[in-house]
């Protein structure tokens, strides 16, 4: 089953998404999948069955409110326009919630703009049990991430030009001063090499990385 939906936000307010679970599993954990730059477009919705082919239920919250970018200097723009503190806290904490709901259990993976989103989750959104995050480094104002208290698994990519490997490697440093539980992986790499509508998709890397969450999620989430 999947459909598009309206869930709760913590603030009251509605907000829209694409939700899907599978049919032979009505226990399944759950998962908020987080879009790249590029919006609810049918690339996220290929990795969201990815997780429901696996056995989780899926929501993926839709932050652009039905709008998708077309092109890089689009998708810029509206990832600049976007307001991350109430995304994380909002559109993503409430999607969460709309899935603990339903299942005791409830990951966060993202990628890009998701994968800062995932680590705000970690941060921000106190239902979350795991986090996944795929590219994607917070500033440092957006809090402090020595405050996290559930795993976390990061995927960098040594070449990105987006977020810079000294910026992960700084967080990374971050985490493992505060003894947070997390795992971090590098890969010889470009930013997004996981998106496979993308110039910079790298097989062997999105392979890899995609073993790596899927036997994290499933210690976590199934264990």
């Amino acid at each position: 089953m999947s459909e598009h939906i309206e869930f709760k936000r913590p603030d009251g307010a509605m907000a829209p998404g694409f939700y899907a679970e599978p049919a032979d599993n009505p226990q399944a954990p759950g998962i908020v999948v987080i879009q790249e730059w590029w919006g609810l477009n049918e690339q996220i919705k290929r990795v969201g069955k990815q997780w429901t082919d696996a056995g989780y239920r899926v929501l993926i919250p839709d932050l652009y409110r039905g709008e998708k970018a077309l092109d890089t200097a689009e998708a810029e723009h509206k990832m600049d326009e976007l307001d991350f503190g109430d995304a994380a806290t909002q559109d993503v904490r409430g999607a969460v919630q709309y899935l603990k709901a339903r299942t005791d259990q409830v990951g966060v993976i993202g990628f890009c703009m998701g994968g800062v989103l995932a680590v705000l989750a970690a941060m921000h959104a106190p239902e979350t049990d795991v986090a996944v995050s795929w590219y994607g480094v917070p500033p440092n104002e957006a809090g402090d991430p020595a405050g996290i208290d559930i795993p976390v698994q990061l995927h960098f990519a040594r070449h990105d030009s987006f977020f810079p490997i000294d910026t992960a490697d700084a967080f990374e440093g971050k985490l493992k001063a505060a003894g947070v539980d997390y795992e971090a992986y590098r890969y010889d790499a470009q930013h997004a090499f996981g998106n496979e509508d993308w110039d910079n998709y790298d097989q062997a890397a999105s392979q890899q990385a995609w073993q790596r969450s899927m036997a994290f999620f499933a210690r976590h989430l199934k264990g």
